[in-house]
C-alpha cells in the first residue's frame, strides 16, 4: 500500500517562495508519475506540475517559469519549489502518484498567498 505525505505549505506574501514536499511510502519499483495538483475554493482540482520516474516534467501554463518540480529517487520524494507566488496560487495542494494503474492522493497542504 502506498501512502503520500505532504509538507511545506503555509502563509507567504505575494512574490515569496515556498517548497512543498511529498514523501511516498511503500514499494515503488517501476514507471510512475508523481505530481502536484491544487484546488481553490469553488474551483476544480487542477494539475500544477508532474514528473515521471524517468525525469520528464510538465507544468501548467500558469506556473511555468515560477514553479519547479523535482524528485529524489532514493527518498521516494517529490518537491515543488514555488517562487514569485501570486494570490491566485493560493489553494490546497495535493500530491498525486500514478502507479501501476492506480491513483494515490495525499491529504493536501494549504498554501495561502496574502499580504
Amino acid at each position: 500500500q502506498v501512502q503520500l505525505v505532504e509538507s511545506g505549505g503555509g502563509l507567504v506574501q505575494p512574490g515569496g517562495s515556498l517548497r512543498l514536499s511529498c514523501a511516498a511510502s511503500g514499494n515503488i519499483y517501476s514507471f510512475y508519475i508523481m505530481g502536484w495538483y491544487r484546488q481553490a475554493p469553488g474551483n476544480q482540482r487542477e494539475a500544477v506540475a508532474t514528473i515521471t520516474s524517468t525525469g520528464s516534467a510538465n507544468y501548467a501554463d500558469s506556473v511555468k517559469g515560477r514553479f519547479t518540480i523535482s524528485k529524489d529517487n532514493a527518498k521516494n520524494t517529490v518537491y515543488l519549489q514555488m517562487s514569485s507566488l501570486k494570490p491566485e496560487d493560493a489553494a490546497v495542494y495535493y500530491c498525486n502518484l500514478k502507479y501501476r494503474g492506480y491513483d494515490y492522493w495525499g491529504r493536501g497542504t494549504q498554501v495561502t498567498v496574502s499580504s
